[in-house]
């Protein structure tokens, strides 16, 4: 029996927005559902043809804990036709597309609805845990004096919040939040602050002179205006205005600073994807197909450097080399990590130190992320991969190229990576 072929037929995404500003008044939910619902009007398909919907997020809202299933349903999606959650972090958009051909694979689906969605302004606050306890406590209280009796051994710092984005981004086996593992790395691999702000720059003067190819990524949110563009591109941004911003992660000695750091960002991105025997039987004209996937693990402590190995094993699937590519596109979590990434592909003594046995090649800085990245557009972590999907495709077409790879690193030590052929 033939293992069906993954195609891409459609892409649609919200614009991304820093967290706190343009999109903050819509959850999660109300993102994923409109980009789906913007996927639906775009392609015209019957509901019911789509067999089952699947979305990455990785945080979650509590009234919400499957969010792709409420996605679905707000979105007009039919009731019978169920629908799943993802959640690989970093990556978890691009599992939702990897998910869907495992499900293609195993017969249970020929078109799927896939994406990721996040709201980093909606990322909850926490009380702590001895606080949760008074809190309990007073609740078990059967009178009114029982709980002003337990309401006597609260003091003023329960009632300071635990900011869940912060827990989000701090990995509990290295005890380091990302940006220190981008530090370590800026540490190890002599990656200078100047380069990382030289890196910075480029994304967002790429992303300015790309917008025409961006919009055409998005459906336009109506709100109190129409918000039809990503708001973190710096079209004026400079290394004299980036020097000037202090680091965050570590005081004296760091490198990372805001400016060189992906943004916190709210966004949503949906795809129609399918198997070629599907597609060509609704007429549908894909953007592409996925050729091949892979994910890896690295050390928690360097995170960023898990595109290294997930490239190497997406592209030995694939029988392609690096060289064969036309597009590459690299998540910019950190302007150090994506700088980390480059030297281990080409140095080799770097190589073996990211897990390589030899260097897969030298990655040309023009190449990469031709229409900038998370530095300049955005980093809603659950939805970036998918994302990654749809410039790469996007940029095929509008080029007449052929071949692309995606990669992300992925926080908890992860690396993910696909690649895709243009049709």
């Amino acid at each position: 029996m033939k293992t069906p072929s993954l195609v891409i037929v459609s892409a649609v995404r919200t614009p991304f927005a820093r967290a706190g500003s343009d999109l903050a008044h819509m959850d999660a939910v109300d993102l994923g559902r409109h980009a789906v619902s913007a996927l639906l009007t775009r392609t015209g398909i019957d509901p019911m043809l789509v067999d089952e919907t699947i979305f990455g997020c990785v945080g979650q809202p509590p009234e919400a804990m499957n969010i792709a299933r409420v996605i679905a349903l707000r979105a007009g999606l039919p009731e019978a036709k169920p629908a799943m959650t993802v959640h690989r972090n970093c990556a978890s958009g691009l599992e939702a597309v990897t998910l869907a051909h495992a499900k293609m694979c195993a017969g249970q689906g020929e078109v799927f609805v896939v994406g990721g969605t996040e709201s980093m302004s909606n990322m909850p606050l926490y009380f702590s845990r001895p606080a949760v306890a008074k809190f309990s406590a007073m609740g078990r209280a059967r009178d009114l004096a029982g709980r002003a009796k337990a309401a006597l051994h609260f003091r003023p710092a329960d009632f300071a919040p635990v900011v869940g984005l912060q827990l989000g981004l701090t990995d509990p086996v290295s005890s380091l939040n990302m940006g220190q593992t981008a530090e370590v790395l800026s540490r190890e691999f002599e990656v200078s602050r100047e380069a990382q702000d030289a890196f910075a720059m480029r994304s967002h003067l790429r992303a300015t002179q790309a917008h025409h190819l961006l919009n055409q990524e998005i459906a336009p949110v109506l709100g109190r205006h129409v918000i039809s563009t990503d708001n973190g591109v710096r079209a004026d941004s400079s290394l004299e205005k980036l020097g000037k911003l202090k680091t965050i992660f570590e005081s004296n000695t760091g490198t990372v600073t805001a400016g060189n750091s992906s943004q916190l960002t709210d966004g949503a991105v949906a795809l129609l994807v399918a198997t070629e025997e599907a597609a060509a039987a609704h007429n549908w004209k894909p953007l592409g197909r996925l050729v091949s996937y892979a994910a890896t693990g690295c050390d928690p402590a360097r995170m960023g450097l898990g595109p290294v190995r997930a490239m190497d094993s997406a592209l030995h699937r694939s029988g392609w080399k690096l060289d064969d590519m036309d597009v590459i596109e690299i998540n910019e979590a950190f302007a150090a990590q994506v700088l980390a990434v480059m030297k281990c592909m080409a140095d080799p003594a770097c190589a073996r130190r990211s897990g390589l046995e030899a260097p897969l090649g030298e990655l040309d800085p023009a190449r990469i992320n031709v229409c900038g990245g998370a530095i300049a557009l955005g980093h809603p972590v659950g939805a970036s991969g998918a994302r990654l999907v749809q410039t790469a495709l996007n940029q095929l077409q509008a080029n007449d190229g052929k071949r692309a790879i995606v990669s992300l690193c992925v926080g908890g030590g992860q690396g993910m990576a696909a690649c895709l052929e243009a049709l």
